[in-house]
């Protein structure tokens, strides 16, 4: 399972895939997941900006991703 951490309290969907360059703009994200499967701790992400927490489990393409918190 990869691990990606992020600041604050939440990123944005949108951000958190631009920021780990799974897309390269926010335009790309309503094609991004209308292609591919995303689950937030399991459950079907449609929304383009998503709140992501630390903690959540993210899943893309079939890979799991654990949300860390920056310390």
């Amino acid at each position: 399972m990869k691990q990606w951490t992020i600041r604050g309290e939440y990123i944005q969907l949108d951000q958190l895939l631009k920021k780990y360059d799974v897309i390269s703009s926010g335009g790309q994200i309503g094609s991004y997941l209308a292609e591919n499967e995303v689950t937030l701790n399991g459950t079907p992400v449609h929304e383009k900006r998503k709140k992501i927490r630390p903690g959540d489990t993210l899943r893309l393409s079939g890979e799991d991703i654990q949300i860390l918190g920056e310390d």
